[in-house]
């Protein structure tokens, strides 16, 4: 099983709405992030900086952000657009984070 961690930033006075938007997460959605091996995703926000940490646990090479070429996940990102710092493609600007401790 393989970790993935990154960053991502939240715009000023989002947090509702980002949690909200996550709570109500699209099926569709959730079914392809399982379909290509995602079985574990947390986000946590530090409100101080508003930098989002992401984790995921992925089976294979690949984690959510390795789908962006799918229809469903092209959507996600222009939903979440006016809340987040993203690309000029919608995708949200990320910054990977190498993993240097783990303990099971």
């Amino acid at each position: 099983m393989k970790h993935l961690a990154f960053k991502m930033y939240l715009n000023e006075g989002q947090k509702a709405e980002y949690k909200k938007r996550h709570d109500e997460i699209w099926p569709e959605l959730k079914m392809l992030l399982k379909g290509a091996g995602v079985s574990e995703y947390s986000i946590f926000l530090d409100e101080e900086t508003n930098i989002l940490f992401a984790f995921q646990k992925v089976d294979g090479n690949s984690g959510s952000q390795d789908l962006g070429q799918t229809e469903i996940v092209q959507k996600w990102w222009a939903y979440m657009a006016d809340i987040m710092e993203t690309n000029p493609d919608n995708s949200p600007v990320i910054f990977p984070l190498e993993e240097v401790f783990y303990l099971e």
